[in-house]
């Protein structure tokens, strides 16, 4: 046969396979052996024989050689010949030494001797035999108890899971067997001599390798059945202790529920637990896995460990398995592996949702420094974040933080709803608790520059005792505080205790306190509510204290007029402690380390510059006159009344008269004053008069002397004062019912005449009587919506004070700077200095032209400081005017702003 006209027989790769013909020979008697686990080796090299030397064997081998294989056997059919499935065992049994003997044929037709054969030979009937006996046994014992025949049941199908996939590897080593010595054949025409020691050491590897892959379906099974086990054994053990427990009545908690318990604390406390577990589970299967797979296919670890992997990550990558153990081993990976998704997915899902509630319900940490914190909810709370956004307006815009007892999404949408500009700040909401340490780290509360404590609406005695246990908590922070605090309180009593807990953090804002006293000064000075609210507020003029060394060693006299842009009013001492002096001596000398107290727009706004050349101003010698009694009535009942009429008995000249009017029973309201502290007896300068009704019904109204009271204070009773809007309708309805009776009572000629109030007309109509009236008498309204605010405004008949947002303007001021609380605890105070409003014919005469600063030198000889005027033509003050140097002609209608002492 030439090389060179066709190709060479031992160049087939299909040429080892054998033929129609081959197929049907018996095989002889002497080929087939008893003990099937028997595994197939050599001869010793000593009694090869090489069939290559011998020209008969080798002209055989040719001829062999020369059969193509039929067509009818494929290859893959003859491999997987062993494993193919049937219902029955038996016959699974049967096909396997079918496809032996099968291979026993093939063996003898290429000339293998029958000593070769013999070696790879099994009985049939033996392995059927040992499968139905197993079988069978597994049936009898299914009476056991049931953890043992659970565990026999699962024992027995492990075996014949074994002895299956054992007797799989048998068929298919003896057909790598045939490919072996088929190659050994091929060999032989193309080298003159075989190494056979090569040949034993790879089988010897082979032999190896295979029993690496029982051990590792062994482990594998084993790691499966142990839980089972284990879940098995524990029941069994809970039944037997329930069972002594029935016995002798007693309860104690079953080993099931102790491990369900002790695995739902440890998901539950460490929050790493679940995906641990699952990575730990993804791991296992994918092990698992992949020692199965090195069982049932002929690849190496790692590449099982891989597929197993693929398995894992997609459910559709076992579709090319071939045969029936990789077929079951990728089934089970890729359901562990759709199981392990599902989990991970519904763990990830979890997460994202927890994290968006998280954010949803404002849980999540606040990392802010140098932020604004409100803790609490409260109607001021709008004007309030007002003033703070006006106040961070110079420096860009700023962060609010509020934490409130509601949900974030509920606030948020108030917030929404407010009807002004927030000029760059930021507000940021979160729900928790002020008294829950956690919370306020949540908000860093120990990096604000300021935490404002909003009190609650409702009862004041409540409000300031969660007060106070708000301030309990901020001194807890072990950080520290980088700012201070401000306190709303609701009663003056509480003020003591508040200071006490807090130290020197806390500055406190009694807001009835604070409304209390200014609706007094209002009272004795109609229009100065105007006045404060340009002061407190952020929006026009405030208080500023900042250092000036270039001051240092010029007189306070000089200090004013140095400002173009502010007015001083007053020196922080450094020598005494940082104390403020409100209108202190034109003599005294500015130190190192003192700071001036001005009244400016902002705080970058002002600078001192030169001494202006200011004309000296002559003195106006005009006698002040003397207090004179006053009668007033207060409508409504508040729980510190008992402190306005301290403040009434101090402002007050003697023989005036206070009538108090409100539902509260006289015999009762007694026993309340004297409950405040208030001593009736030593009440020198007022007389108390006391008149029980109610302050919405007119004919109650109709029985005061209304027309003869020089100033009336309308109330937010206490009965109602926890609804903005119950009392301010209350307060409304007071105010037009006293306005109307006042009008009514007017002589008629006054009443039909052309009055012309503040630019507005009105002829014989019942809001220009109301008009007329209000000039006749003072009425102050306690107002606690804004919205009433342009009620009042509009219909011009009450000299109005907006409580919650005067309180919120002075909390804003005093959060920006603590030090502002001192000059309005002294302004507001019994004694020291006060506003006041001064008539301008006591600085000057009618039609005379000067500048403000001639009428700031000529008010500092009575010891006042000028820091604003209005025209008599204006129903606006001007506080710290422009172009101070400016002269101009005033008129002796016209009223200025002055800071004095208290008269």
């Amino acid at each position: 046969m030439s090389s060179d006209s066709e190709p060479s027989p031992s160049t087939n790769r299909d040429w080892f396979f054998p033929s129609s013909s081959f197929l049907h020979q018996t095989p002889s008697s002497k080929t087939l052996t008893r003990n099937p686990r028997k595994r197939s080796t050599f001869p010793p090299p000593n009694r090869i024989r090489k069939p290559y030397l011998s020209e008969t064997k080798s002209h055989e081998i040719t001829t062999n050689q020369n059969f193509s294989p039929s067509p009818s056997i494929p290859r893959r059919d003859a491999k997987y010949a062993g494993i193919l499935r049937k219902p029955d065992s038996a016959l699974r049994f049967e096909k396997l030494a079918k496809s032996v003997d099968f291979s026993e044929k093939s063996a003898k037709s290429v000339g293998f001797s029958e000593k070769t054969v013999t070696s790879v030979d099994f009985s049939e009937k033996s392995v059927s035999g040992k499968g139905l006996k197993g079988v069978s046994d597994a049936r009898s014992k299914i009476r056991w108890k049931f953890l043992s025949s659970v565990a026999l049941s699962i024992t027995c199908f492990s075996s014949l899971l074994h002895r299956n996939f054992s007797l799989h590897n048998q068929v298919r080593s003896l057909q790598g067997q045939l490919s072996e010595l088929n190659w050994r054949l091929q060999a032989c025409d193309l080298l003159d001599s075989l190494d056979i020691g090569g040949i034993v050491q790879q089988e010897s590897n082979t032999v190896t390798n295979k029993s690496l892959k029982n051990s590792a379906l062994f482990i594998t099974l084993a790691v499966l059945s142990i839980p089972l086990l284990i879940f098995k054994y524990v029941d069994y053990v809970s039944r037997l202790r329930r069972s002594q427990e029935n016995a002798k009545n007693s309860e104690e908690v079953s080993i099931n529920k102790q491990l369900a318990y002790r695995v739902d604390v440890f998901l539950s406390v460490r929050p790493y637990a679940k995906p641990l577990a699952l990575l730990l589970a993804t791991l296992l299967l994918i092990c698992l896995g992949g020692l199965a797979l090195f069982g049932v296919t002929d690849d190496s670890l790692a590449d099982c460990l891989w597929l197993s992997w693929t398995y894992v990550a997609d459910s559709g990558n076992h579709a090319n398995s071939v045969g029936f153990g990789p077929k079951l081993v990728s089934v089970s990976i890729s359901f562990g592996g759709m199981l392990i998704f599902a989990m991970m997915l519904g763990l990830v899902s979890d997460a994202i949702s927890e994290k968006f509630d998280s954010l949803r319900k404002g849980r999540s940490e606040v990392i802010e420094k140098n932020h604004t914190l409100v803790l609490g909810w409260s109607d001021k709370l709008g004007s309030l974040l007002n003033q703070l956004a006006i106040a961070n307006e110079s420096l860009g815009g700023g962060t609010v933080v509020v934490m409130a007892e509601r949900d974030k999404e509920e606030m948020e949408l108030d917030i929404a709803k407010m009807e002004f500009d927030f000029k760059g700040t930021s507000v940021i909401c979160r729900s928790g608790s002020p008294l829950i340490l956690a919370d306020l780290k949540k908000v860093s509360v120990s990096k604000a520059r300021a935490v404002i404590v909003l009190a609650e609406d409702g009862n004041a005695d409540q409000s300031d005792a969660r007060a106070l246990r708000t301030v309990l908590s901020l001194t807890g922070i072990k950080e520290g505080l980088r700012g201070h605090i401000v306190v709303e309180l609701s009663d003056l009593d509480n003020e003591v205790l508040v200071k006490l807990v807090g130290g020197d953090l806390v500055e406190t804002v009694v807001a009835h306190d604070v409304i209390g006293r200014l609706m007094i000064q209002c009272a004795r000075q109609p229009g100065l509510a105007q006045i404060w609210e340009n002061i407190l507020g952020f929006e026009n003029c405030e208080f500023y204290i900042k250092r000036w060394p270039q001051l240092d060693g010029m007189q306070f006299e000089d200090v004013l007029v140095s400002f173009p842009e502010a007015i001083p009013c007053g020196i922080k001492v450094a020598s005494s402690g940082g104390k403020i002096i409100l209108n202190p001596d034109d003599s005294y000398v500015l130190q190192e380390g003192d700071e001036v107290l001005v009244i400016a727009e902002d705080d970058d706004t002002y600078a001192p510059t030169t001494l202006p050349m200011v004309k000296e101003a002559s003195l106006i010698d005009i006698a002040r006159p003397a207090r004179k009694p006053q009668k007033i009535l207060l409508c409504g009942w508040r729980r510190d009344i008992d402190d306005m009429i301290v403040v009434l008995e101090a402002f007050l000249a003697p023989g005036s008269e206070l009538w108090m009017f409100n539902d509260v029973p006289e015999k009762e309201r007694e026993k309340k004053l004297i409950e405040g502290g208030l001593e009736i007896s030593r009440l020198m300068n007022i007389l108390l008069v006391h008149r029980e009704g109610n302050a919405v019904i007119r004919r109650h109204l109709e029985s005061l002397p209304l027309e003869s009271f020089d100033s009336i204070l309308i109330l937010a009773d206490e009965s109602v004062e926890d609804s903005a809007i119950q009392a301010d309708s209350r307060s409304l309805a007071t105010l037009l019912l006293i306005r109307d009776i006042q009008a009514k009572r007017l002589p008629y000629r006054e009443a039909m005449v052309n009055h012309t109030y503040r630019g507005s007309s009105s002829k014989g109509s019942w809001i220009g009587e109301m008009q007329q009236a209000s000039d006749k008498s003072v009425i102050i309204s306690e107002i606690l919506d804004p919205r009433t605010k342009n009620l009042l405004s509009m219909s011009k008949i009450s000299d109005y004070v907006l409580s919650n947002e005067l309180v919120s303007m002075a909390l804003a001021m005093v959060a920006e700077d603590r030090q502002i609380n001192d000059v309005l605890e002294e302004l507001f105070a019994e004694e020291g200095n006060e506003m006041h409003i001064r008539q301008a014919d006591l600085y000057l005469h009618e039609d005379e032209e000067l500048s403000f600063y001639e009428i700031l030198l000529r008010a500092r000889q009575r010891r006042e400081i000028v820091i604003g005027y209005r025209l008599g033509s204006a129903e606006r003050a001007i506080i710290n005017p422009p172009a101070k140097s400016e002269r101009r002609r005033w008129s002796s209608k016209d009223v200025f702003v002055v800071i004095a002492e208290k008269e």
